[in-house]
């Protein structure tokens, strides 16, 4: 006979969005269909996994510990103290090691569907490496028994490589899993309404600055900025003021994420980056760093979620990367080198001159990627002629500058293609952004000129639709040349609110 419905608790006010990832969890955790089953909840430090998991037992009656680095025997004795308090019994004293442990945590689910969530469960096989293959010896036992078990046991972590190994298709624990849940930061949009902000101009500066990881409003003690007029006081007051927690936290990111591997390596690619090098060559050339060197601690800065690799739009054997937190794009682009300023001169001083540099090096390669971002995840189908399978940076070799002194390529940000079979989808747009420009036909014309190019190297560009994007604004006869279908024009405003 199967079991009674459970009812299905409402995402707490206190939750902000995650509602897909709420209902997920909420659907895995209430089955009632027999069989205890397995959740892989995964995603970097500060997104919330924690405070979501937390509410997920508090409002199922379910059953939460929180792992912790230390010796096996501490962690086995704070579990039994932890699940004595939640079935308000005596600590259990004839635990012989985690096989006693986990049956106990299963046994939970004897008599309901019951969320059993053990967090940051990588400290745990660090200290226990057998600890996946006993998970799977006790749900074979639980099915060779034919027990009525509805456990639902979610495994939590923010140690992405290790959660990656743990599930992967050689773990024992591959097979077990019914769902994998992976909490991201929030998107641009998301950010500006939980930071409650709603001048598109002033979200996208706090964007470049702190991203969508939501612990950074709790990090800047709750401060933010009121007006566009008040974003240098509001950065001079947090991320740079020495007594509030953000100031310190892309040090402890990286520190908590790179686990002890050669940090000052870690910290000059990422500054090589955040300069403007974005290829493994130019990487390991500005580190004065052999290649092999180089690749090594990008790799572990990609499996810790803080690096994105993506294939240039126009050549894909020429492989970018961009950091994946804006924090550590802020702190090396712009404060890095003025850190020891910070502990001597006031904080408004010091921004003053850095400033410049925030402008250049975060809030422009930073409102390009935005874009990139809106073209994937909120322009409508029509805007382009198809659903956008990818949108990237593109560049190609240009001959008219190639005569000068300092060669340069034809460059576009934005570019967007659709889906296909082929490695190549078709080009659906080539745009440019700028961050402070008021953008004009020169800007289109160089559009017109990429398109050139691209067809005399064998693109189909006949169907590709130009696009300028502007924090700034769009002179009139750019629009003019809007209103006859020219090209697509993409504002602040569009950004956040359009499509």
């Amino acid at each position: 006979m199967s079991a009674p419905n459970v009812s299905r608790p409402a995402k707490p006010e206190t939750v902000f969005d995650r509602d897909a990832e709420w209902d997920a969890l909420v659907a895995f955790a209430c089955d009632t269909r027999p069989g205890a089953s397995l959740a892989v909840v995964s995603g970097r430090l500060r997104q919330g996994k924690t405070y979501l998991l937390e509410a997920l037992t508090a409002a199922l009656g379910g059953f939460y510990f929180g792992a912790q680095q230390a010796a096996q025997a501490d962690s086995l004795h704070s579990l039994g103290d932890e699940l004595a308090r939640y079935e308000r019994t005596a600590p259990p004293s004839h635990w012989r090691g985690w096989e006693d442990a986990i049956d106990a945590l299963l046994v939970l689910g004897d008599r309901r569907p019951v969320p059993v969530v053990v967090d940051e469960f990588p400290d745990l096989v660090r200290q226990s490496p057998a600890l996946p293959s006993v998970i799977h010896s006790a749900y074979r036992r639980l099915r060779d028994a034919g027990r009525d078990n509805r456990s639902r046991l979610l495994l939590s972590g923010s140690a992405l490589p290790v959660m990656h190994r743990l599930f992967s298709t050689s773990s024992p624990l591959r097979g077990l899993a019914d769902l994998e849940l992976t909490l991201r930061p929030l998107d641009f949009r998301q950010a500006a309404r939980f930071w409650g902000i709603d001048d598109p101009g002033l979200a996208l500066l706090v964007h470049a600055v702190v991203g969508g990881t939501p612990a950074y409003r709790r990090y800047a003690g709750d401060d933010a900025p009121s007006r566009l007029d008040d974003f240098d006081a509001w950065v001079s007051r947090t991320v740079l003021n020495p007594r509030i927690p953000l100031f310190l936290e892309a040090h402890h990111l990286l520190q908590e994420e790179t686990d002890h591997w050669d940090r000052a390596l870690c910290h000059s690619a990422l500054a090589a980056i955040a300069a403007g090098c974005s290829t493994q060559g130019e990487i390991a050339e500005c580190l004065g760093a052999p290649l092999t060197d180089a690749s090594h601690c990008l790799a572990l800065l990609q499996a810790n979620g803080l690096l994105f690799s993506e294939p240039d739009a126009f050549r894909p054997n020429l492989i970018r990367l961009r950091l994946a937190e804006p924090l550590l794009a802020f702190e090396h682009a712009a404060v890095w080198p003025h850190r020891s300023a910070l502990a001597q001169q006031d904080a408004v001083e010091v921004w003053r001159h850095v400033r410049p540099v925030f402008d250049s090096a975060v809030a422009r390669p930073h409102f390009a990627q935005i874009c990139r971002d809106w073209v994937m995840d909120f322009a409508d189908p029509t805007v382009f002629g198809a659903h956008p399978a990818t949108a990237a940076h593109g560049s190609v070799p240009d001959p008219a500058r190639r005569a000068g002194p300092e060669a340069e390529d034809a460059a576009a940000e934005v570019v967007v293609r659709g889906r296909a079979d082929a490695r190549y989808g078709p080009l659906l747009s080539v745009g440019v952004a700028r961050w402070d420009e008021v953008m004009d036909l020169h800007h289109l014309e160089r559009l017109r000129h990429l398109l050139t190019l691209l067809a005399a190297r064998g693109e189909d560009v006949t169907r590709t639709r130009p696009a300028c994007y502007s924090g700034v604004g769009f002179t009139p006869a750019l629009r003019a040349a809007e209103a006859d279908g020219h090209v697509v024009l993409v504002d602040l405003d569009r950004l956040y609110r359009g499509q």
